[in-house]
Protein backbone atom coordinates (compact mmCIF):
# COMPACT_ATOMS: atom_id res chain seq x y z
CA UNK A 1 0.00 0.00 0.00
CA UNK A 2 1.23 3.50 -0.86
CA UNK A 3 2.64 5.50 2.07
CA UNK A 4 0.74 8.79 2.43
CA UNK A 5 2.90 11.58 3.83
CA UNK A 6 0.84 14.13 5.76
CA UNK A 7 1.51 17.76 6.65
CA UNK A 8 -0.63 19.99 8.85
CA UNK A 9 -1.04 23.74 8.39
CA UNK A 10 -2.20 25.79 11.38
CA UNK A 11 -2.86 29.17 9.81
CA UNK A 12 -5.39 31.71 8.62
CA UNK A 13 -7.74 31.50 5.66
CA UNK A 14 -7.05 33.90 2.76
CA UNK A 15 -10.12 34.69 0.64
CA UNK A 16 -7.88 35.49 -2.35
CA UNK A 17 -6.20 32.06 -1.96
CA UNK A 18 -2.76 33.55 -2.47
CA UNK A 19 -1.48 32.89 1.05
CA UNK A 20 -2.57 31.19 4.26
CA UNK A 21 -3.93 27.66 4.36
CA UNK A 22 -4.91 27.89 0.69
CA UNK A 23 -1.30 28.45 -0.40
CA UNK A 24 -0.15 25.77 2.03
CA UNK A 25 -2.53 23.18 0.60
CA UNK A 26 -1.42 23.97 -2.96
CA UNK A 27 2.20 23.55 -1.89
CA UNK A 28 1.55 20.28 -0.07
CA UNK A 29 -0.31 18.86 -3.08
CA UNK A 30 2.35 20.00 -5.54
CA UNK A 31 4.99 18.17 -3.50
CA UNK A 32 2.96 14.99 -3.16
CA UNK A 33 1.95 15.42 0.47
CA UNK A 34 -1.57 15.11 1.87
CA UNK A 35 -2.48 18.46 3.43
CA UNK A 36 -4.47 18.99 6.62
CA UNK A 37 -5.62 22.29 8.09
CA UNK A 38 -6.48 23.95 11.36
CA UNK A 39 -7.85 27.40 10.57
CA UNK A 40 -6.98 30.05 13.15
CA UNK A 41 -8.80 32.99 11.61
CA UNK A 42 -10.79 34.03 8.57
CA UNK A 43 -9.54 37.03 6.61
CA UNK A 44 -11.21 39.20 4.00
CA UNK A 45 -8.40 40.12 1.61
CA UNK A 46 -7.35 40.34 -2.00
CA UNK A 47 -4.25 41.37 -3.94
CA UNK A 48 -4.70 45.00 -2.86
CA UNK A 49 -5.10 44.63 0.87
CA UNK A 50 -6.49 43.00 3.99
CA UNK A 51 -9.90 44.34 5.00
CA UNK A 52 -10.80 42.26 8.02
CA UNK A 53 -9.32 39.57 10.26
CA UNK A 54 -11.71 37.47 12.33
CA UNK A 55 -9.93 35.16 14.85
CA UNK A 56 -11.70 31.90 15.58
CA UNK A 57 -12.42 30.77 19.16
CA UNK A 58 -9.60 28.80 20.78
CA UNK A 59 -12.00 25.94 21.49
CA UNK A 60 -12.82 25.64 17.78
CA UNK A 61 -9.11 25.65 16.93
CA UNK A 62 -8.54 22.84 19.41
CA UNK A 63 -11.53 20.91 18.04
CA UNK A 64 -10.11 21.10 14.51
CA UNK A 65 -6.72 19.89 15.74
CA UNK A 66 -8.18 17.00 17.74
CA UNK A 67 -10.31 15.92 14.78
CA UNK A 68 -7.39 15.57 12.36
CA UNK A 69 -4.81 14.40 14.93
CA UNK A 70 -6.89 11.60 16.44
CA UNK A 71 -7.96 10.19 13.08
CA UNK A 72 -5.40 11.00 10.37
CA UNK A 73 -2.33 12.29 12.17
CA UNK A 74 0.53 14.18 10.55
CA UNK A 75 4.25 13.83 9.80
CA UNK A 76 5.04 17.54 10.12
CA UNK A 77 3.26 20.76 11.04
CA UNK A 78 3.68 24.40 10.12
CA UNK A 79 2.20 27.45 11.76
CA UNK A 80 1.30 30.65 9.97
CA UNK A 81 -0.97 33.49 11.05
CA UNK A 82 -1.74 33.33 14.78
CA UNK A 83 -3.47 36.68 15.35
CA UNK A 84 -4.10 36.69 19.11
CA UNK A 85 -2.30 35.68 22.30
CA UNK A 86 -4.96 33.10 23.31
CA UNK A 87 -4.59 31.43 19.91
CA UNK A 88 -0.80 31.32 20.21
CA UNK A 89 -1.05 29.82 23.69
CA UNK A 90 -3.59 27.24 22.52
CA UNK A 91 -1.38 26.19 19.59
CA UNK A 92 1.66 25.92 21.86
CA UNK A 93 -0.29 23.73 24.29
CA UNK A 94 -1.40 21.46 21.42
CA UNK A 95 2.07 21.13 19.92
CA UNK A 96 4.47 21.18 22.87
CA UNK A 97 4.31 17.40 23.41
CA UNK A 98 4.26 16.65 19.70
CA UNK A 99 7.29 14.72 18.38
CA UNK A 100 6.91 15.74 14.71
CA UNK A 101 8.88 18.58 13.04
CA UNK A 102 7.38 22.03 13.64
CA UNK A 103 7.94 24.80 11.08
CA UNK A 104 7.13 28.27 12.44
CA UNK A 105 6.46 31.08 9.98
CA UNK A 106 6.24 34.05 12.40
CA UNK A 107 3.75 36.12 10.40
CA UNK A 108 3.42 39.71 11.60
CA UNK A 109 2.48 42.06 8.74
CA UNK A 110 0.85 41.29 5.38
CA UNK A 111 2.70 42.09 2.17
CA UNK A 112 0.31 45.00 1.68
CA UNK A 113 1.34 46.47 5.06
CA UNK A 114 -1.67 45.42 7.14
CA UNK A 115 -0.77 44.37 10.69
CA UNK A 116 -2.06 40.82 11.14
CA UNK A 117 -0.78 39.84 14.59
CA UNK A 118 -1.30 41.71 17.86
CA UNK A 119 1.73 42.79 19.90
CA UNK A 120 0.98 40.46 22.80
CA UNK A 121 0.45 37.59 20.35
CA UNK A 122 3.84 38.22 18.75
CA UNK A 123 5.47 38.36 22.17
CA UNK A 124 3.93 34.95 22.90
CA UNK A 125 5.22 33.61 19.57
CA UNK A 126 8.75 34.71 20.49
CA UNK A 127 8.63 33.47 24.08
CA UNK A 128 6.56 30.29 23.76
CA UNK A 129 6.24 29.03 20.17
CA UNK A 130 9.71 29.63 18.73
CA UNK A 131 11.39 27.66 21.57
CA UNK A 132 9.51 24.47 20.59
CA UNK A 133 10.04 24.92 16.83
CA UNK A 134 12.21 22.74 14.63
CA UNK A 135 12.81 25.58 12.18
CA UNK A 136 11.75 29.24 12.15
CA UNK A 137 11.43 31.18 8.86
CA UNK A 138 11.19 34.96 9.48
CA UNK A 139 11.75 37.51 6.76
CA UNK A 140 14.13 40.37 7.47
CA UNK A 141 11.47 42.58 9.04
CA UNK A 142 10.09 39.78 11.22
CA UNK A 143 13.58 38.75 12.30
CA UNK A 144 14.36 42.38 13.20
CA UNK A 145 11.27 42.51 15.40
CA UNK A 146 12.16 39.21 17.08
CA UNK A 147 15.78 40.15 17.91
CA UNK A 148 15.26 43.88 18.50
CA UNK A 149 17.78 45.30 16.01
CA UNK A 150 17.53 46.33 12.37
CA UNK A 151 18.85 43.92 9.75
CA UNK A 152 20.34 45.70 6.74
CA UNK A 153 23.07 43.32 5.63
CA UNK A 154 24.01 39.65 5.48
CA UNK A 155 26.23 40.10 8.55
CA UNK A 156 23.28 41.34 10.59
CA UNK A 157 21.11 38.51 9.21
CA UNK A 158 23.70 35.98 10.39
CA UNK A 159 23.77 37.57 13.84
CA UNK A 160 19.95 37.54 14.00
CA UNK A 161 19.76 33.89 12.95
CA UNK A 162 22.12 32.90 15.76
CA UNK A 163 20.18 34.95 18.32
CA UNK A 164 16.86 33.36 17.30
CA UNK A 165 18.46 29.90 17.36
CA UNK A 166 19.49 30.55 20.95
CA UNK A 167 15.78 30.64 21.84
CA UNK A 168 15.52 26.91 21.11
CA UNK A 169 14.79 25.96 17.47
CA UNK A 170 17.14 23.58 15.64
CA UNK A 171 17.35 25.87 12.60
CA UNK A 172 16.56 29.44 11.57
CA UNK A 173 16.15 30.83 8.06
CA UNK A 174 16.29 34.63 7.78
CA UNK A 175 14.77 35.32 4.37
CA UNK A 176 16.81 38.13 2.84
CA UNK A 177 15.00 38.84 -0.40
CA UNK A 178 15.65 42.56 -0.03
CA UNK A 179 19.12 42.69 1.56
CA UNK A 180 21.53 45.21 0.03
CA UNK A 181 23.91 42.41 -1.04
CA UNK A 182 21.12 40.74 -3.00
CA UNK A 183 18.49 38.05 -2.41
CA UNK A 184 20.35 35.91 0.11
CA UNK A 185 18.65 33.68 2.67
CA UNK A 186 20.78 33.11 5.77
CA UNK A 187 20.38 29.68 7.35
CA UNK A 188 21.72 28.73 10.78
CA UNK A 189 21.50 24.96 11.11
CA UNK A 190 23.56 22.36 12.95
CA UNK A 191 25.80 25.10 14.31
CA UNK A 192 26.82 26.47 10.91
CA UNK A 193 25.81 29.38 8.69
CA UNK A 194 24.65 28.52 5.17
CA UNK A 195 23.92 31.21 2.57
CA UNK A 196 21.32 30.40 -0.06
CA UNK A 197 21.81 32.85 -2.91
CA UNK A 198 18.76 33.40 -5.08
CA UNK A 199 17.95 35.40 -8.18
CA UNK A 200 16.23 38.76 -7.92
CA UNK A 201 12.70 38.92 -9.30
CA UNK A 202 11.35 42.44 -9.55
CA UNK A 203 8.17 43.14 -7.63
CA UNK A 204 6.43 42.13 -4.41
CA UNK A 205 4.64 38.81 -4.23
CA UNK A 206 1.80 37.46 -2.13
CA UNK A 207 2.18 34.13 -0.35
CA UNK A 208 5.90 33.54 -0.82
CA UNK A 209 6.52 33.09 2.91
CA UNK A 210 3.63 30.66 3.29
CA UNK A 211 4.78 28.70 0.25
CA UNK A 212 8.36 28.49 1.56
CA UNK A 213 7.48 27.32 5.07
CA UNK A 214 4.88 24.87 3.72
CA UNK A 215 7.47 23.44 1.32
CA UNK A 216 9.89 22.87 4.22
CA UNK A 217 7.10 21.11 6.13
CA UNK A 218 6.29 18.98 3.08
CA UNK A 219 9.89 17.86 2.59
CA UNK A 220 10.25 17.13 6.32
CA UNK A 221 7.05 15.07 6.17
CA UNK A 222 8.67 13.04 3.39
CA UNK A 223 11.69 12.31 5.57
CA UNK A 224 14.24 14.79 4.24
CA UNK A 225 16.85 16.09 6.67
CA UNK A 226 16.55 19.70 7.78
CA UNK A 227 19.23 21.24 5.54
CA UNK A 228 17.99 19.44 2.42
CA UNK A 229 14.37 20.37 3.18
CA UNK A 230 15.32 24.05 3.44
CA UNK A 231 17.38 24.00 0.22
CA UNK A 232 14.65 22.23 -1.74
CA UNK A 233 12.02 24.62 -0.38
CA UNK A 234 14.16 27.57 -1.50
CA UNK A 235 14.28 26.23 -5.06
CA UNK A 236 10.56 25.49 -4.97
CA UNK A 237 9.49 28.96 -3.84
CA UNK A 238 11.79 30.68 -6.35
CA UNK A 239 10.02 28.80 -9.12
CA UNK A 240 6.64 29.75 -7.63
CA UNK A 241 7.68 33.43 -7.58
CA UNK A 242 9.11 33.51 -11.11
CA UNK A 243 5.96 31.90 -12.47
CA UNK A 244 3.55 33.90 -10.31
CA UNK A 245 -0.11 34.38 -11.18
CA UNK A 246 -0.88 37.57 -13.13
CA UNK A 247 -4.24 38.26 -11.52
CA UNK A 248 -5.75 41.12 -9.54
CA UNK A 249 -4.84 44.78 -9.38
CA UNK A 250 -2.26 44.58 -6.59
CA UNK A 251 0.45 42.21 -5.35
CA UNK A 252 0.71 39.11 -7.52
CA UNK A 253 0.21 35.71 -5.83
CA UNK A 254 2.96 33.12 -6.16
CA UNK A 255 2.18 29.92 -8.04
CA UNK A 256 3.07 26.78 -6.05
CA UNK A 257 1.83 24.46 -8.81
CA UNK A 258 3.79 26.11 -11.63
CA UNK A 259 6.30 23.33 -12.16
CA UNK A 260 3.52 20.75 -12.52
CA UNK A 261 1.84 22.82 -15.23
CA UNK A 262 5.16 23.44 -16.98
CA UNK A 263 5.87 19.73 -17.39
CA UNK A 264 2.40 19.14 -18.83
CA UNK A 265 2.60 22.23 -21.03
CA UNK A 266 5.88 21.14 -22.64
CA UNK A 267 4.06 18.31 -24.37
CA UNK A 268 1.35 20.68 -25.63
CA UNK A 269 3.94 23.10 -27.02
CA UNK A 270 5.90 20.37 -28.81
CA UNK A 271 2.71 19.02 -30.39
CA UNK A 272 1.67 22.52 -31.46
CA UNK A 273 5.02 23.11 -33.18
CA UNK A 274 4.88 19.68 -34.85
CA UNK A 275 1.39 20.40 -36.21
CA UNK A 276 2.52 23.81 -37.47
CA UNK A 277 5.57 22.32 -39.20
CA UNK A 278 3.34 19.72 -40.88
CA UNK A 279 1.16 22.53 -42.26
CA UNK A 280 4.19 24.32 -43.68
CA UNK A 281 5.64 21.15 -45.19
CA UNK A 282 2.34 20.50 -46.98
CA UNK A 283 2.52 23.92 -48.70
CA UNK A 284 5.35 24.03 -51.30
CA UNK A 285 4.56 27.69 -51.85
CA UNK A 286 6.14 28.48 -48.46
CA UNK A 287 9.56 27.64 -49.92
CA UNK A 288 9.59 31.09 -51.56
CA UNK A 289 9.74 32.65 -48.08
CA UNK A 290 12.68 30.67 -46.67
CA UNK A 291 15.74 32.95 -46.26
CA UNK A 292 19.35 32.07 -47.11
CA UNK A 293 20.04 31.30 -43.45
CA UNK A 294 16.93 29.04 -43.30
CA UNK A 295 13.95 29.52 -40.98
CA UNK A 296 13.02 28.48 -37.49
CA UNK A 297 9.56 28.17 -36.03
CA UNK A 298 9.43 28.51 -32.25
CA UNK A 299 6.90 28.52 -29.44
CA UNK A 300 7.48 29.38 -25.79
CA UNK A 301 5.96 27.95 -22.65
CA UNK A 302 3.48 30.37 -21.13
CA UNK A 303 5.89 30.84 -18.19
CA UNK A 304 9.01 31.12 -20.36
CA UNK A 305 11.84 33.34 -19.14
CA UNK A 306 14.82 31.72 -20.89
CA UNK A 307 15.79 30.18 -24.23
CA UNK A 308 15.62 26.72 -22.66
CA UNK A 309 11.86 27.22 -22.26
CA UNK A 310 11.27 27.89 -25.96
CA UNK A 311 10.75 25.00 -28.40
CA UNK A 312 12.08 25.16 -31.95
CA UNK A 313 13.53 23.04 -34.76
CA UNK A 314 17.12 21.78 -34.36
CA UNK A 315 18.87 22.51 -37.65
CA UNK A 316 15.97 24.79 -38.67
CA UNK A 317 13.44 24.56 -41.51
CA UNK A 318 15.20 24.41 -44.88
CA UNK A 319 14.23 24.78 -48.53
CA UNK A 320 14.69 21.63 -50.62
CA UNK A 321 14.00 22.55 -54.26
CA UNK A 322 10.40 23.81 -54.16
CA UNK A 323 9.46 22.37 -50.78
CA UNK A 324 10.25 23.03 -47.12
CA UNK A 325 11.42 20.46 -44.62
CA UNK A 326 12.16 20.52 -40.88
CA UNK A 327 15.60 19.01 -40.32
CA UNK A 328 14.62 17.38 -37.01
CA UNK A 329 11.74 17.00 -34.57
CA UNK A 330 11.07 20.04 -32.33
CA UNK A 331 12.77 20.31 -28.95
CA UNK A 332 13.50 22.95 -26.33
CA UNK A 333 16.48 25.29 -26.19
CA UNK A 334 17.54 24.99 -29.84
CA UNK A 335 16.79 28.52 -31.09
CA UNK A 336 18.53 31.74 -30.16
CA UNK A 337 17.51 34.55 -32.51
CA UNK A 338 13.81 33.84 -33.14
CA UNK A 339 13.37 32.60 -29.56
CA UNK A 340 14.90 35.83 -28.21
CA UNK A 341 12.45 37.85 -30.28
CA UNK A 342 9.53 35.86 -28.88
CA UNK A 343 10.73 36.18 -25.27
CA UNK A 344 10.99 39.94 -25.74
CA UNK A 345 7.49 40.09 -27.24
CA UNK A 346 6.14 38.14 -24.25
CA UNK A 347 7.39 40.85 -21.88
CA UNK A 348 4.96 43.23 -23.56
CA UNK A 349 2.17 40.75 -24.34
CA UNK A 350 2.35 37.29 -22.71
CA UNK A 351 -0.19 35.96 -25.21
CA UNK A 352 2.29 36.29 -28.10
CA UNK A 353 4.36 33.13 -27.66
CA UNK A 354 5.47 32.06 -31.13
CA UNK A 355 7.44 33.29 -34.13
CA UNK A 356 9.08 32.35 -37.42
CA UNK A 357 11.69 34.16 -39.48
CA UNK A 358 11.13 34.52 -43.23
CA UNK A 359 12.85 36.24 -46.16
CA UNK A 360 12.82 40.03 -46.18
CA UNK A 361 11.74 41.80 -49.39
CA UNK A 362 9.78 45.01 -49.92
CA UNK A 363 7.09 43.19 -51.90
CA UNK A 364 6.64 40.73 -49.03
CA UNK A 365 6.14 43.69 -46.69
CA UNK A 366 3.59 45.14 -49.12
CA UNK A 367 1.69 41.84 -49.05
CA UNK A 368 1.76 41.83 -45.22
CA UNK A 369 0.35 45.34 -45.22
CA UNK A 370 -2.46 44.37 -47.61
CA UNK A 371 -3.30 41.42 -45.36
CA UNK A 372 -3.83 43.88 -42.51
CA UNK A 373 -0.89 42.76 -40.37
CA UNK A 374 0.56 45.23 -37.89
CA UNK A 375 4.15 45.95 -38.92
CA UNK A 376 7.12 47.50 -37.14
CA UNK A 377 10.88 47.54 -37.68
CA UNK A 378 14.27 48.41 -36.25
CA UNK A 379 17.57 49.57 -37.69
CA UNK A 380 20.51 47.29 -36.89
CA UNK A 381 22.91 50.12 -37.73
CA UNK A 382 21.71 51.93 -34.60
CA UNK A 383 22.47 48.97 -32.36
CA UNK A 384 24.66 49.97 -29.36
CA UNK A 385 28.17 48.53 -29.51
CA UNK A 386 27.73 46.73 -26.17
CA UNK A 387 24.76 44.88 -27.69
CA UNK A 388 26.37 44.24 -31.08
CA UNK A 389 29.46 42.61 -29.60
CA UNK A 390 27.49 40.05 -27.56
CA UNK A 391 26.05 37.09 -29.45
CA UNK A 392 22.27 36.73 -29.35
CA UNK A 393 21.37 40.16 -27.95
CA UNK A 394 20.62 41.89 -31.25
CA UNK A 395 17.20 40.39 -31.84
CA UNK A 396 16.07 41.09 -28.26
CA UNK A 397 17.21 44.70 -28.54
CA UNK A 398 15.68 45.06 -31.99
CA UNK A 399 12.34 43.53 -31.03
CA UNK A 400 12.10 45.88 -28.05
CA UNK A 401 12.78 48.89 -30.30
CA UNK A 402 10.13 47.76 -32.79
CA UNK A 403 7.52 47.14 -30.10
CA UNK A 404 8.20 50.44 -28.34
CA UNK A 405 7.79 52.20 -31.71
CA UNK A 406 4.16 51.01 -31.60
CA UNK A 407 3.64 52.27 -28.07
CA UNK A 408 4.32 48.89 -26.48
CA UNK A 409 1.94 46.92 -28.70
CA UNK A 410 3.35 43.72 -30.20
CA UNK A 411 2.99 43.65 -34.01
CA UNK A 412 2.40 40.68 -36.29
CA UNK A 413 5.54 41.51 -38.26
CA UNK A 414 8.95 42.78 -37.13
CA UNK A 415 11.60 43.35 -39.79
CA UNK A 416 15.05 44.84 -40.29
CA UNK A 417 17.09 45.67 -43.40
CA UNK A 418 20.21 43.88 -42.21
CA UNK A 419 23.69 45.21 -41.57
CA UNK A 420 27.22 44.46 -42.72
CA UNK A 421 27.29 40.67 -43.20
CA UNK A 422 23.77 40.29 -41.77
CA UNK A 423 20.83 39.13 -43.89
CA UNK A 424 17.68 41.31 -43.80
CA UNK A 425 14.88 39.43 -42.07
CA UNK A 426 11.19 39.38 -41.23
CA UNK A 427 9.87 37.71 -38.08
CA UNK A 428 6.20 36.71 -38.05
CA UNK A 429 4.69 36.61 -34.54
CA UNK A 430 1.56 34.94 -33.20
CA UNK A 431 -0.16 33.40 -30.20
CA UNK A 432 1.10 29.90 -30.98
CA UNK A 433 3.04 28.01 -33.66
CA UNK A 434 -0.11 27.12 -35.62
CA UNK A 435 -1.16 30.76 -35.68
CA UNK A 436 2.26 31.75 -37.03
CA UNK A 437 2.24 28.97 -39.64
CA UNK A 438 -1.17 30.08 -40.92
CA UNK A 439 0.06 33.68 -41.19
CA UNK A 440 3.14 32.54 -43.12
CA UNK A 441 0.98 30.48 -45.50
CA UNK A 442 -1.32 33.49 -46.03
CA UNK A 443 1.70 35.63 -46.88
CA UNK A 444 3.03 33.02 -49.33
CA UNK A 445 -0.34 32.60 -51.03
CA UNK A 446 -0.93 36.35 -51.28
CA UNK A 447 2.58 36.81 -52.68
CA UNK A 448 1.94 34.12 -55.32
CA UNK A 449 -1.40 35.70 -56.21
CA UNK A 450 0.26 39.10 -56.54
CA UNK A 451 2.91 37.69 -58.89
CA UNK A 452 0.36 35.84 -61.02
CA UNK A 453 -1.59 39.07 -61.54
CA UNK A 454 1.59 40.81 -62.62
Amino acid sequence: MKVEHRALSIAGSDSSAGAGVQADLKTFSALGVYGLTVITCVTAQNTQGVYRVCPLPSKLIEAQYRAVFEDIGFDSVKTGLLPSKPIVEKVVKLLEKNDKPIVVDPVYVAGTGFKLTSEDAYKAIIEKLIPIATVVTPNVNEASKIVGFKIESVDYAEKAAKVIASYGPKAVVVKGGHLKEGPIDVVFCDGEIIKLIGSRVEGTFHGAGCCFSAAIAAWLAKGQNLQEAIKKAKSFVENAIVHHHSIGLGIKPVNPTAFLHMDAEKWDVIMNVKSAVKLLEEKPIVSKLIPETSSNLVMALSYARSLSEVAGIPGRIVRIQDRVKAVMEPSFGVSRHVASTVLTAMRFNPAVRAGMNIRMERRILEVCQKLGFKISSYDRRLEPIEIKTREGLTTSWGAEQAIKALGGKVPDIIYHDGDWGKEPMITVLGVDALDVALKVIKIAEALESHFSVE
